[in-house]
């Protein structure tokens, strides 16, 4: 995957410069310790020209994200939203993946930062786990603790535990993995929410032990606007072994169903299921292709 060539810019604290020349702060906190924020938005190629789904959420998070580890936030949302434009159409893109990213300063000391650098970025990216039904396993590594980290927002170094579930998963010949709460619940999966159907209902675990993922939100949304039971309840693996379909939903992978978790095979084909029926609403929303509000 070539996220950059030497012609492609980023946007980096005020200015768009190229990609390969950008330097990286070797003493910086964010490189040492994760110690950063970012997130990841979409762009696509509507009828109505190149838009961004949701970008003031995602930029609000961005910002609540920072100030839950003291990471100084200085800049303008509605501002980046413009320079995501832009960095789109320097680049010559109509569709693509956004991803900012605030980072320390110099500062070696386990102390809050005094300073913080922005940066975006953007390139083309399909589906992040592809179009195919996915294979999933019950991870062996569990979700962190809440009492440990704020789990709720988007830190970099949060994301080392995703890399091991979805690394390990990958290994054992899955396309991804689902891991458990510190009480044996089911959270998430690496980095996408976990929904499953079971008797023309469709459930998620709550928040609390879950990433708030702006997806899942509007998942919510839109079973809400086509009549589907939406419920949030602590889920077990027996739950998902036993569901009649499943699917996970986030915005680098969109929604996308799975075909079995572990040994379990869904019985119910996926285009017959509640999910796939969202999975072309959310399409359709995004690309702007109905008029209908999602309630959110």
């Amino acid at each position: 995957m070539q996220y950059y060539n030497q012609n492609t810019k980023i946007f980096l604290n005020g200015e768009f410069v190229l990609a390969k020349s950008a330097g990286v702060d070797l003493f910086g906190q964010s490189l040492h310790y994760g110690y950063g924020a970012f997130e990841g938005l979409r762009a696509y190629n509507t009828h109505n020209g190149t838009r961004i789904f949701k970008a003031e959420a995602h930029f609000e998070r961005l910002r609540k994200s920072c100030e839950s580890i003291g990471l100084p936030y200085k800049w303008n949302n509605r501002t980046l939203i413009e320079k995501c434009y832009e960095l789109l159409e320097i680049n010559n893109l109509r569709a693509a993946y956004i991803r900012p990213l605030v980072f320390s300063g110099s500062n070696m000391h386990l102390t809050s930062s005094e300073d913080a650098n922005i940066m975006l970025a953007a390139w083309e990216w399909g589906p992040y786990l592809g179009q195919n039904l996915l294979n999933v396993n019950i991870s062996k590594y569990e979700r962190p603790n809440p009492k440990s980290f704020h789990i709720d927002a988007k830190i970099s170094g949060q994301y080392i535990n995703s890399i091991l579930a979805s690394t390990d998963a990958i290994r054992n010949g899955y396309d991804e993995a689902l891991m458990l709460d510190q009480d044996g619940y089911v959270a998430q999966a690496s980095s996408e929410n976990i929904f499953i159907e079971k008797d023309y209902k469709i459930y998620t675990p709550p928040l609390g032990d879950v990433f708030p993922g702006i997806t899942r939100k509007t998942v919510i949304g839109i079973c809400k606007e086509l009549g589907f039971e939406i419920i949030e309840k602590k889920l077990t693996v027996q739950d998902i072994y036993t569901a009649d379909s499943a699917f996970l939903s986030g915005t680098a992978a969109e929604i996308i169903g799975i075909k079995q978790v572990d040994h379990i095979v869904y019985k119910e084909e996926w285009e017959h299921s509640i999910g796939a029926t969202i999975q072309r609403k959310y399409k359709n929303l995004v690309l702007e292709q109905e008029n209908y509000e999602v309630i959110i």
